[in-house]
């Protein structure tokens, strides 16, 4: 039951994150960025199996390669978002088809990872990919959050980074 409780949340954390990504979002220094990867961590290790008992050296090879694999995808996807500032000094962001571009590449690479450990033996569970996705989450918004405090209007127009975007519309703000 508990692999279909965690397939369960990670479905449903990677359809919230790839809503969310498209949408302009104020971008802000609250803590409310660091509740859904505290969750995700919580629901990873509240359970024995994050390595396999047979075979201890060779899961936690996996385990720190999808960590690994989970850092850079993270930094990719909080590089390639859009981040621009208005007049008023708010900083904004959006995802850009570049993102994606990480999401499905982080994604192929952990597949690979998770068939190269069914192809040696090893039991995996869920909790090295909860951990990963929490850690994907943690490393984009603290890049996010590093890239916020870099754009600042100059002379009344909008600083942007990454690819030109328009500013977002009053119904956009609302």
């Amino acid at each position: 039951m508990s692999g279909l409780v965690d397939a369960l949340a990670i479905l449903a954390v990677v359809i919230l994150v790839i809503a969310r990504q498209f949408r302009i979002r104020r971008t802000e220094a609250d803590r409310r960025r660091w509740v859904l990867p505290a969750v995700l961590v919580c629901l990873a290790v509240r359970e024995p199996g994050l390595l396999d008992p047979g075979h201890r050296t060779a899961s936690a090879l996996l385990l720190g390669a999808e960590l690994l694999i989970a850092l850079v995808t993270g930094l990719g996807w909080g590089w390639t978002t859009r981040v621009w500032a208005t007049p008023d000094g708010a900083v904004w962001s959006r995802g850009s088809r570049a993102g994606v571009l990480v999401w499905i590449a982080g994604t192929a690479l952990r597949a690979a990872l998770v068939g190269l450990g069914a192809l040696s033996g090893l039991h995996q569970g869920t909790s090295g990919l909860l951990l990963g996705l929490a850690l994907t989450l943690l490393v984009r918004s603290a890049t996010l959050a590093h890239r916020a405090r870099g754009p600042r209007p100059v002379h009344g127009h909008n600083v942007a980074y990454g690819t030109d975007v328009p500013p977002p519309s009053w119904r956009e703000r609302v």
